[in-house]
């Protein structure tokens, strides 16, 4: 019986010994498993990218032209290019992978809806094009000119690229940069003001020479300059909306004016720096509602 249990417990301890040099050996699935890696279908250096077209189906295709660091839309119509929008278009082309490879060689493309696809983007050595919402949706159809794969990427990838001229234009109604600027009138009927950038801050011009408060003039030099037109909105009713003002703001660039009209609730602006005349937030229209007392600075108590 001695011999007996000794043996058993010997065994006990062997098997013991196996499930742990087991254990400490063996590799986990995800460790031992190769990750799966996604098909590159472009890799693109944006600084070395200097002209770029954009086109929809049904749109005009807008070409955009990098000039001096900037970029700038030159078809179908030149406008200021909105730089942060431009830089997003390359970012998401900088590495663009698909989610899976529909076919290797594609006889028909024209299933995918690529034949004549809804956007694409052309960066002169290389074109992307989008076609159709796959059936499952959440992804569209993707090729490359000169490549037979066809692939899918995300929806959120064709967004981020099907952009439109309005998209891409910058929407600024004035060019200047709120802390260079120098000088700022505010003409409207009855009224009259003026104030001059001095080292120790702002000092009235008109009506008369006094210290003015200079959080007031900053921020009325802040909604001046971040003034938007609102292309989403007709802008016809310029010429019919009855006159609120006139501001002129002088900076390191030049002078530029900006004279805003009403009509009902509906504010409206034109610019010396841009063409055409635009609708606008409310917020621009009510800058001209300050009168002399909210600029002069306040006596303290």
């Amino acid at each position: 019986m001695k011999w007996s249990g000794l043996i058993i417990a010997v065994i006990v301890l062997a098997a013991l010994a196996g499930v742990l040099y087991w254990s400490q050996h063996r590799k986990p699935p995800a460790e031992s498993a190769a990750p799966i890696a996604t098909p590159l279908i472009l890799k693109v250096d944006p600084s070395q990218v200097t002209e770029l077209v954009l086109k929809q189906k049904g749109l005009d295709p807008v070409t955009l032209k990098k000039e001096e660091g900037k970029w700038q839309i030159t078809e179908p119509k030149p406008y200021r290019a909105d730089q942060d929008a431009v830089t997003g278009v390359l970012s998401t082309l900088s590495t663009l992978s698909a989610d899976r490879v529909v076919e290797d060689k594609a006889a028909d493309r024209k299933q995918y809806g690529l034949e004549q696809p809804a956007a694409e983007v052309d960066l002169g050595t290389r074109q992307l094009m989008l076609g159709d919402d796959t059936p499952a949706g959440g992804d569209v159809y993707a090729a490359v000119a000169g490549d037979p794969r066809v692939f899918t990427v995300s929806s959120s990838t064709k967004t981020s690229l099907a952009k439109s001229l309005n998209d891409l234009r910058d929407k600024s109604l004035l060019t200047l940069n709120p802390d260079k600027v120098s000088r700022v009138e505010l003409l409207k009927k009855g009224q009259d003001l003026e104030f001059d950038r001095t080292k120790d801050g702002w000092q009235m011009l008109k009506p008369s020479v006094s210290p003015a408060d200079a959080s007031a003039v900053d921020d009325l030099v802040r909604t001046l300059t971040n003034a938007r037109m609102d292309l989403t909105a007709g802008a016809t009713g310029f010429a019919q909306a009855t006159p609120v003002g006139t501001a002129k703001l002088t900076g390191d660039s030049g002078v530029q004016t900006l004279e805003v009209r009403k009509n009902k609730d509906a504010y409206y602006a034109k610019s010396s720096a841009t063409e055409g005349t635009y609708k606008v937030d409310s917020s621009l229209g009510q800058a001209f509602d300050k009168k002399l007392d909210d600029f002069q600075t306040k006596k303290k108590t």
